[in-house]
């Protein structure tokens, strides 16, 4: 038993090296190597260190500042909505009982297993008239990230003690009231979980930023990071797109490493409560 209890840590140590560290050492170090050193990638620390001159040239080449921007203007407005929406409907989905409630409910978590269709997608934005716009790439998120949100909020509210709602409406307080006054302060855990993977998600995404904004001047950072992948195709700038992925990956790092305990506790809250 003594010999298990020391594998199993070890093993998952060496495991979490070699699927999560060693990605991450190759991006780091191939960001500091000149141009001739990263024709081929490799893990081997670089003979002449050149981070200096890759950061830079990403920085600007990449139009780091207005990315930044852009994914702000993006990614704020779409967890900010997908918050207060799904926070407002988890509680409903919680505490009331029915049948109706229940196919939206259903209705709602489907969102989690069916991705949606790009032509659709693209076709429906136009129609609304907001392709190609910051507010359509909003609404995608919203649309793409809302049963997640439902789906993690509602079970924690249903772990709650429903009493304390229960006497506040006695003493003559409203919906509004008991879900601002009650209900929010208790789910604030979850809250922080649900918008530090909300943040994580939409800030990386390529994909439908890709097809909803298609570039421009209001291309996101991971659109700047293929328009410098893009560029430099045929001279495999590695160092460049690299030390791109390390400056556009470092305000993620640090939201992850400041909440990473609030992280933790909205996810186990509700089995222990």
């Amino acid at each position: 038993m003594p010999v298990t209890r020391l594998v199993q840590p070890v093993a998952a140590l060496l495991l979490s090296l070699a699927f999560i560290g060693t990605p991450v050492w190759l991006v780091l170090v191939t960001s500091a190597k000149p141009l001739g050193e990263t024709q081929v990638p490799s893990l081997a620390l670089p003979q002449h260190l050149a981070a200096g001159a890759n950061y830079a040239t990403a920085f600007v080449d990449g139009s780091m500042i207005l990315g930044l921007v852009n994914s702000l203007l993006v990614v704020i407005p779409s967890a900010v909505v997908i918050l207060v929406l799904g926070s407002m409907a988890s509680w409903i989905f919680a505490r009331r009982t029915g049948r109706l409630v229940s196919w939206a409910y259903a209705v709602v978590i489907v969102g989690l297993l069916i991705p949606p269709a790009v032509v659709t997608l693209v076709l429906e934005l136009r129609g609304l008239g907001i392709a190609n716009t910051q507010l359509g790439l909003i609404a995608t998120y919203v649309s793409m990230y809302l049963p997640f949100a439902v789906f993690l909020i509602t079970g924690f509210i249903r772990a709650l003690p429903p009493e304390l709602e229960e006497a506040a409406r006695v003493d003559g307080a409203g919906p509004i009231r008991v879900f601002f006054q009650i209900v929010l302060p208790l789910i604030r855990p979850v809250i922080a979980t649900a918008t530090i993977m909300i943040v994580l998600f939409t800030w990386s995404d390529l994909f439908y930023a890709a097809f909803v904004l298609g570039g421009g001047d209001k291309a996101t950072l991971p659109l700047n990071l293929l328009n410098i992948a893009s560029a430099n195709l045929y001279q495999n700038s590695w160092n460049l797109v690299f030390a791109y992925v390390v400056l556009m990956s470092l305000p993620m790092v640090l939201v992850f490493i400041v909440a990473q305990r609030r992280i933790v506790s909205g996810v186990t809250s509700g089995a222990l409560k």
